[in-house]
This record gives structure tokens, sequence and C-alpha cells, in this order.
């Protein structure tokens, strides 16, 4: 018989989210009347809006006839599309053959971990999306996992905690080939300013690092100030790759788009570049997004396209606000920017899946589970924003009657 891939069985129990929805449903069947309210999983719930249909519509309809019809596209996506990414999204600080369009940024870290392979060492913000560490893991780039300290070997977890304003301490980290980190920063939705990302490039040009830069919330940011690109940072194009989505921004998280960036200027030891190594896996690997879904991209990055991302942002982030109001009402600690769709919520000297567990089976809430997203998320629950408003309201209402939190 053919052996089990050794890497997967060193992944610790479920995916977290599936493992959120196991016990979501094992919920309703015990209580099959239940009306169960999510703002656990980061998935949007508001309809597509009016342009961006209207794009999706128009390129469905003209896949239909034989002008319209198109068949396999460039792997690195259409040339219209990636300009107007760097244009609109960047503002020109980026060039389009540096933008590579892709099925969604979760689907691009599983290729990046494909591109640098199982020879690299990693550091990972904690607490972090787990696709960083499970991915790793996946590809070989770990050791084995410590059941005492609950850490892998090999990967070094860069605390993010209240008590340093969610930055780790760059004095202390150890060189790695591969830095994660993500602003706004998924669980925390902490946003790094200007200088503590100057920092991070600094630390990474001095190591010789690359920085794996998250930035799928990165149309969540309201404060002017707050960097919403790695790229704005002096030095960024010689140390960093930028991932980022249209999920949250437009809804998209079933449509699919997303883009990572590579920089001309980033190489590898040997003065290869980055950028080229990427395309060859793009187009090994992947045969593109949808020509369809890349018709409504273009669509959301018109100006009325634009207008319509910003009002759904700006209905989350009420959504958002409301939660944070109804947690500060009933003395529980959290964490909210105003520049981030997540609320880090704090239950000091509780575990954090007895939080999510006592929340679920009072409240019939569903949130996530903060040690989920690594050790130093425990005594953590993170609301998540994405939901109907009236679910919203409701969801507050029975957090704040129902529970003795």
């Amino acid at each position: 018989m053919v052996k089990r891939n050794k890497n997967l069985a060193k992944l610790q129990a479920g995916y977290l989210f599936p493992e959120i929805n196991r016990r979501k449903n094992a919920l309703l069947e015990k209580s099959p009347d239940a009306k169960v309210i999510s703002l656990g999983i980061g998935n949007t719930t508001e309809p597509l809006t009016p342009h961006i249909t209207e794009g999706l519509k128009k390129a469905c309809e003209g896949m239909g006839t034989v002008g319209g019809y198109s068949g396999y596209g460039d792997e690195q996506g259409m040339t219209e599309l990636r300009a107007k990414i760097a244009e609109k999204m960047y503002n020109g600080i980026v060039d389009a053959d540096e933008v590579f369009t892709s099925d969604g940024a979760k689907c691009d870290c599983g290729r990046l971990q494909l591109l640098f392979g199982s020879e690299v060492s990693i550091a990972v913000q904690d607490p972090a999306y787990p696709v960083y560490v499970d991915g790793s893991v996946i590809a070989g780039a770990t050791g084995e996992y410590n059941k005492d300290k609950e850490l892998f070997d090999n990967i070094e977890y860069m605390s993010c905690t209240p008590e340093n304003d969610f930055f780790p301490d760059l004095d202390i980290l150890p060189r790695t080939d591969l830095i994660y980190f993500c602003s706004p920063n998924n669980p925390t939705g902490a946003v790094a300013t200007k200088e503590q990302l100057k920092k991070l490039v600094d630390f990474a040009k001095k190591n010789k690092s690359i920085i794996l830069f998250d930035a799928a919330y990165s149309e969540f940011v309201k404060d002017d100030s707050l960097p919403k690109s790695i790229f704005e940072i002096d030095g960024a194009r010689e140390v960093a790759i930028e991932i980022n989505s249209f999920s949250k921004p437009i809804g998209f998280t079933g449509v699919r788009l997303g883009w990572t960036l590579v920089p001309k200027e980033l190489k590898f030891e040997d003065g290869s570049l980055v950028r080229d190594d990427w395309n060859r896996i793009m187009t090994t690997v992947f045969n593109g997004a949808s020509n369809i879904v890349q018709l409504g991209g273009l669509a959301a990055l018109d100006d009325e396209g634009l207008k319509e991302m910003r009002e759904v942002i700006d209905f989350y982030m009420e959504n958002a606000r409301l939660i944070k109001e109804g947690l500060d009402s009933v003395g529980v600690k959290s964490y909210w920017t105003g520049n981030s769709p997540y609320i880090w919520a704090y239950f000091p000297g509780r575990k954090s899946w007895d939080v999510f567990s006592e929340i679920l089976e009072k409240a019939h809430v569903v949130t996530t589970p903060g040690s989920g997203f690594g050790p130093a998320g425990e005594g953590f629950v993170r609301f998540s924003a994405f939901g109907h408003r009236d679910d919203v309201i409701e969801a507050v209402k029975r957090v704040k009657e129902k529970l003795n939190l």
C-alpha cells in the first residue's frame, strides 16, 4: 500500500473552521429548533452589489456568444485587470506585471509554500491565520509537534499581544527565511503602523529574509495614517511579497478572486528573481482565475464598483462597532481599532474553547476560539462582523442577556 504523507499526520486535530462547524452541527442535532447565528468564520453575508453583479452577468452572457467566448487565458491574469489592480489598489506604486491574479489569498498561500519548499525556516505571528502554520507543516517545512509546548519545532512564533501592542519584539526574534505577517491582523484586528512595518522591513533586509505580507483586510483600514500595503514602506520591494483578495471587501468569498504581488527587486540567494519562479509555479499548477470572475473584478474597480465596495465595508464596520459596544456594556475587555472587521475579546483565566462552547450553547452564537490561531490566542475569542444587521443585533442581545461573562 502507498504510505501516507507523513507531514499530514503531524497536523493537530482538525483544521480550525471545520471543527467549529462540527460543534455547531452537534448543537443543532441536540437542539434542532435553535436559531444559531454565526459571528465566527469570516464569511461574508451581504449580496453582491449591483454594478459588480452586472459585470459578472455581462461576462456570463458574453461567454454564450461566439464573439465573447474565451477559453484558457494567461495564468498570470488578464492584462487589463492586473493594470487596474496596480492603479486602483496601489496608486501606481507597483507595476502591472508584478501582479498575479488568482482564486484567492488562501490558495496563494499554499502555492507560495510550494514555491519555497521544505528547506526554509519560518516565523509566524502568534496568533495568526492557521494556514500559515498548517500549510507549512504539509509542505514539510517544520519539525515535529511539541505537545508540551503546544508548538511546532522549527517555527518561530512571534508573540503579538496587548502587552506589546500586537507587534512582535524583533530584538529577540532569530533570523528565519520567511516571515508571515498579516495587517490588519486576522484574528486580532491590529494594524501595524508605518514605523512598525519599517522596523520589520529593516529586520528582513538585515537578515536577508522574505516577508509574506497578507493584506487581505487592507480595504478595511479607515485611518489614513496607517499603511494598507507593505510596499508603502521604503525598502519593502527588496524583501516582501504581498497577498491580497477581493473576498472580504466585495463579497467574493464564494466567487474567488485574489492576487499576489511579487516585485522585480526581490531575489533569491543566488541572484535569481523570485518573480520568475513564482511565474513558473503559477503556469505549472494553476490555469488562471475564472475569466468571468476576472471581468467581475474589473467592474469592482470601476468608480461605481469602488463606491459600492466602500459602502459594503462601512456596513460591516458598523456591525463591528455594535459588537464592540455590546461587549463593552457587559464589561468584556475587547480590542477593536476601527480598522478591521474583527473584535478580539479577552476572557482572563479561561480557555478559549470553553468560552466558545458557553457562547454557543447558551446564546446559540458561533464565535472563534483564539487558541485556534496559536498559543498566544488562549483566553481570547474572535467575533466577526460579517453578518446580517438583524442577526448581529440579535447576537449581541443574546450575549448580553444569556451569559455571565
